[in-house]
């Protein structure tokens, strides 16, 4: 009698695991939930720190074994992870349990009766759209969300791979396609979206930023001198942004995008990460395991002795000031003392 052929489990339907070596594992994204650090990453996991990232606990149940590529929590206790095959998780509990609110099926029929919708209502590029939508229909759910952001506990973004944009006014209960509001005809990826007031970022290839300044109803490009991939921008005040890529791609403009000079970095390495500090100071990190940290409104970046040996993919300001980094060997942390003692 022949062998059954071996099943592959369906990792939207399988839990994570408890694994002792979690801390260990790779590591992609990180929040703060008030005082509490979460941290997102492959196989569904969810680690939780209540002393500044000194330690670390898994979160107790997370419904889905997928690699979770982004989290942010809008309040102490209400945060949304998203990851492979369009999942969107959701946590009331600060980080300790989460439940799914979405899916990549669910996602591609919510951009399928979007696109139809613009079809009907006579737009010419919605045609396009219909069949790129019809095909992620059926394809499944391999099409990841790379980004999320909640302006409060209501409304939130989350992006994703070609194109992929969704927007909840009820705080995940339903989303909505974002996509024929953005101009990005040719479906390129989406890596990160950032909400302050109205504004809304979202950087992703081919070196364009999107920006929409009346919370989401329109969306404009914002060209740059450069055609590479963003992986995310820091909001430094009104007018002032850095955005940051591949091949150590860092890019300033302080007149609202109008103009971008680069800010020199030493080594062509990609940046991962970035993020303005609460002392005004900004920090990127890097595949090779460097931080660099500005002092200067983002004019120019000086490398840590520090150095995690592993390519960085996020990072996040504890209530105390350090510095939690993620990456490919897990979890790490940097003092205030030692961010501080840099720029003297």
């Amino acid at each position: 009698m022949a062998a059954e052929p071996h099943k592959v489990p369906d990792l939207l339907e399988l839990s994570a695991r408890t694994d002792v070596r979690a801390q260990a594992s790779t590591q992609l994204a990180l929040a703060r939930a008030a005082e509490r650090v979460v941290a997102v990453g492959v196989r569904g996991n969810v680690l939780l720190s209540d002393d500044h990232g000194r330690s670390w606990r898994q979160a107790r149940t997370v419904p889905v074994s997928v690699a979770l590529t982004d989290v942010h929590f809008a309040s102490p206790d209400r945060g949304w992870a998203v990851g492979h095959s369009g999942v969107i998780l959701h946590s009331a509990d600060g980080g300790d349990s989460w439940r799914r609110q979405l899916d990549g099926r669910q996602a591609a029929a919510i951009v399928l009766d979007e696109a139809n919708a613009r079809l009907a209502a006579g737009d010419p590029g919605a045609a396009r759209a219909v069949r790129d939508a019809q095909r992620m229909v059926e394809e499944g759910p391999d099409k990841p969300l790379l980004g999320v952001y909640f302006a409060d506990d209501q409304r939130g973004y989350a992006v994703g791979a070609y194109g992929l944009a969704l927007v909840t006014e009820d705080g995940g209960a339903t989303w909505h396609s974002l996509a024929g509001r953005i101009p990005n005809a040719r479906g390129n990826h989406l890596y990160q979206v950032r909400v302050r007031g109205r504004d809304i970022l979202i950087a992703g290839e081919q070196g364009v930023l999107f920006r929409s300044q009346d919370g989401g109803d329109t969306f404009a490009a914002i060209p740059t001198p450069y055609a590479g991939t963003y992986f995310g921008v820091v909001v430094i005040d009104t007018d002032t942004m850095l955005a940051y890529g591949l091949r150590g791609n860092a890019w300033r403009t302080h007149d609202g995008g109008q103009s971008w000079v680069q800010v020199p970095i030493d080594q062509e390495i990609t940046i991962a990460a970035g993020r303005l500090l609460s002392d005004g100071s900004v920090v990127l990190a890097d595949e090779s395991g460097r931080v660099l940290r500005s002092t200067d409104g983002a004019r120019s970046f000086v490398a840590l002795p520090e150095h995690t040996g592993s390519g960085l993919t996020g990072m996040v300001e504890t209530s105390a000031g350090d510095l939690v980094l993620s990456g490919a060997r897990g979890l790490a942390r940097v003092e205030h003392r030692k961010l501080v003692a840099e720029a003297k």
